[in-house]
């Protein structure tokens, strides 16, 4: 028999069914008892009258402990006060394990302890809410590529050379072959699905070592990587908007419910259309002087200068062409002025910053050599990747978007660690 979920009830209305799941919450009235049961998919509220079930049966309510695993039989019928909408007449209430002394109550507790005790904080109606948004971001992501005809294309987790930069490196042993290092982006090998498909998209984990306590870093993260065969940067960008938007909507479309649970206004997020405002780096700094911030041309934007200039817009703001010195060594130079790379970052709103970095790729053989030697990458690594532009190189663009980023702007969550299951941070390892 296909067993019945609490999401599936509107389907069974005035039936008969058997919910299985853990107690959420219970209470008592009079005669009647009240226990609440979660079962992954939502809240079932069971209605136990004396009289109308065995005393064994009514018994058994008093036995029930915060997540108790047990099931409910009886009637479904629709009561829009109940939580989910639906509370079921019940006949019959299975236990199946009594669960003792659970840790998370009711109550208020710090961060830390909720993060020591995540396999068991995952149950909770909060992260319920943020991991069901966050399978909505993925879906949509897959949705999104897979339905303009990309491949998706799997890089490789252990590579021979940074990609980002060596300062922010995991590094291992790799049998006889000497170091190898948890990849920090799988874009290189994008490109070359590229230059074999046309347009590819990696999605995977990756790995930074940075030593950053900040709310926007993790060590551990996924990111899609999107990669196309001949577009320009205006053609990145508009894939971008496009793409952006497209998440973005969907969550709205699909989780509304979630995002009411987290209390997460959506103003902003209905803003998400496009076209997104364009803007330069140049016309980024001028914002920021004319707000009374110190910044010196040439700098990268940190996350108060993000904050800064995406405040001045109702919707992610694209800012493009960086100085050229701050970004990585695989970035085209503007043929206009070769002190600008074709990057671009996509601004969330909110004080959200960074969740789109991209650029058109550097195609040209002899500028790819001249900066892998200007920023002393080791070149045997990267022999490969030279390859790229010696057999039939063209103009390629590409971007990354951070799912955890993503989420965390979407929920309006005040941390990242909330945005993925088990979170990795220089300071925690477990659970």
């Amino acid at each position: 028999m296909d067993r019945i979920y609490v999401e599936d009830l509107p389907a069974h209305e005035g039936e008969t069914v058997t919910i299985s799941g853990w107690l959420y919450n219970k209470r008592s009235s009079g005669k009647i008892r009240f226990p609440v049961l979660r079962d992954g998919t939502g809240y079932l509220q069971g209605v136990m009258v004396k009289g109308n079930v065995g005393d064994d049966v009514f018994a058994r309510f008093d036995e029930l402990t915060q997540e108790t695993s047990m099931s409910l039989t009886g009637r479904i019928r629709k009561e829009p006060r109940a939580p989910g909408g639906y509370e079921m007449d019940v006949t019959d209430l299975r236990i199946i394990h009594i669960s003792n002394d659970y840790p998370i109550t009711p109550k208020e507790h710090g961060i830390d302890f909720l993060m020591d005790r995540r396999h068991l904080w995952l149950r909770s109606s909060r992260t319920h809410a943020i991991l069901r948004i966050r399978h909505q971001v993925i879906r949509a992501i897959r949705e999104f590529f897979d339905s303009r005809g990309f491949v998706l294309f799997d890089a490789p987790i252990f590579t021979p050379a940074a990609c980002e930069g060596t300062s922010t490196l995991f590094e291992t042993d790799y049998f006889d072959l000497g170091k190898a290092y948890l990849t920090q982006s799988g874009q290189l090998y994008g490109e070359a699905g590229a230059m074999a498909f046309g347009k590819v998209y990696v999605f995977g984990p990756t790995f930074r070592a940075e030593k950053s306590k900040t709310r926007r870093h993790l060590t551990e993260f996924w990111m899609v990587e999107p990669e196309v065969a001949f577009n320009d940067l205006d053609d990145n960008m508009d894939l971008a908007e496009a793409f952006l938007e497209h998440v973005v909507q969907s969550v709205l479309a699909h989780r509304r419910a979630d995002l009411e649970t987290l209390g997460r206004k959506t103003a902003m997020l209905e803003n998400v259309r496009r076209p997104f405002p364009r803007i330069t780096y140049d016309e980024a700094v001028e914002i920021l002087k004319k707000k009374g911030i110190e910044f010196q041309w040439g700098n990268d934007l940190g996350g108060t200068d993000e904050t800064t200039v995406s405040a001045e817009f109702d919707r992610p703001v694209m800012v493009h062409r960086y100085p050229a010195e701050v970004k990585a060594f695989y970035m085209k130079r503007d043929p206009k002025n070769p002190k600008l790379a074709l990057a671009v970052d996509v601004l969330a709103p909110e004080g959200y910053g960074e969740i789109i970095g991209g650029s058109q790729r550097e195609d040209d053989l002899g500028a790819l050599l001249e900066r892998i030697k200007e920023q002393n990458l080791p070149r045997e690594a990267f022999e490969w990747y030279i390859d790229l532009r010696r057999y039939g190189s063209v103009p390629h663009s590409g971007f990354g978007l951070g799912v955890e980023r993503t989420v965390s702007w979407i929920c309006g969550l005040e941390h990242l660690r909330e945005a993925i299951p088990f979170p990795r941070m220089i300071y925690r390892l477990t659970p």
